[in-house]
């Protein structure tokens, strides 16, 4: 039988609700059934919010290096020692600082290989910034510490999986960054994805168009008919199953997304508003392209709502299971490529 995977937990921004998500997810003790989960902050900071929010049952176990955790225990490295200052609902130099100091860790850690997966709890991404980590997000600060060519911003949940062509650039750049070749590089991306970490062999894509009305045939902005067109019929000739341009409006007005494993949006909110709403707070940041498994939930610092005690885990939950899964995925089908006649009795299977 196999050891239980690790998964590492940095905790975001003190100030928000990255804790209130943590504590309430890992109180649920079939977690731990499942894989240990290995937090990285500090337990001062972690009673602090476990006051806030009402809970006095729930305690981790403190440990120094991930060998030393308890698989039947929610567990927490203490990445400073010094006492913070916690002001729940504000965004300051505070939050972002000790924001990095649980991911700088858990990110070491990972890259060692000590854990097998990390899911991240909400930053901001504007106090965040300073020596160490001047990056628009999560995704770039990872791509950058695993040396990855390319990733790719892949939302997932039951219902509908999005990735983006561009990611965190303003809306004035986008037009200028949609590419033939960055297109067909996240259409092969997201393709890989679907197949080894989503274990769908065949996968079928949808690609969104950027202009209203997928340009109608350049009358409305000349890319879908000059860019994104060719780039969808290029990724088929390689094999990439994909169809488009679509008018994004009437793909998911009419319920269209549901025919495709993926959807692949040219820009940040044109798949990440249908995308929340669909998802309905079970939503899953996946970061694919990346060598190691990272996840996040779909949401951010949640300053508004922190330390009331309102704030859903149900994200942060699916976030936690999605990272296993992929990892297990992964290992089946590192497996099942070294071993051929295996591989093609479970497609045969599966077929």
């Amino acid at each position: 039988m196999r050891e239980k995977l690790k998964i590492g937990i940095s905790i975001g921004d003190v100030n928000g609700i990255g804790l209130e998500v943590i504590i309430k997810s890992l109180m649920d003790n079939r977690v731990l059934e499942f894989f240990t989960p290995i937090v990285y902050g500090n337990t001062k900071v972690a009673s602090f919010h476990r006051k806030a929010i009402g809970i006095n049952d729930f305690s981790f176990n403190v440990i120094n290096e991930p060998d030393q955790a308890n698989p039947k225990r929610a567990n927490m490295i203490n990445c400073w020692q010094e006492d913070v200052k916690i002001t729940l609902g504000e965004e300051n130099e505070t939050g972002g600082k000790y924001a990095f100091l649980s991911l700088e860790k858990a990110v070491e850690d990972l890259n060692a290989g000590k854990i097998d997966a990390l899911v991240t709890a909400p930053i901001n991404k504007h106090n965040i910034q300073q020596e160490g980590f001047h990056f628009p997000g999560h995704t770039e600060y990872l791509q950058a510490r695993t040396n990855a060519d390319d990733v790719l911003m892949f939302m997932i949940s039951e219902e509908l999986r999005v990735g983006v062509v561009t990611g965190h650039i303003p809306v004035h750049e986008v037009s200028a960054a949609i590419k033939e070749d960055a297109i067909l590089h996240k259409l092969r991306m997201m393709n890989e994805s679907l197949k080894t970490d989503f274990w769908i062999q065949k996968p079928k894509i949808a690609v969104l168009g950027l202009n209203p009305h997928a340009g109608d045939n350049g009358l409305i902005g000349t890319e879908d008919r000059d860019i994104i067109r060719p780039a969808v019929e290029k990724a088929n000739e390689e094999g990439i199953f994909c169809f488009g341009p679509y008018p994004a409006d009437g793909f998911f007005a009419s319920d269209t997304y549901t025919k495709f494993d993926a959807v692949l949006a040219m820009y940040h909110d044109q798949g990440l508003i249908p995308f929340k709403h669909i998802a309905s707070r079970t939503g899953v940041n996946f970061t694919a392209g990346l060598p190691i498994v990272r996840t996040s939930p779909d949401h951010g610092t949640g300053y508004d709502i922190a330390g009331k005690n309102v704030a859903s885990h149900d994200s942060f939950m699916e976030a936690l299971f999605t990272a296993t899964h992929i990892v297990e995925r992964r290992r089946e089908q590192a497996e099942l490529t070294a071993n051929p006649l295996a591989f093609r009795k479970l497609s045969k299977d599966r077929d």
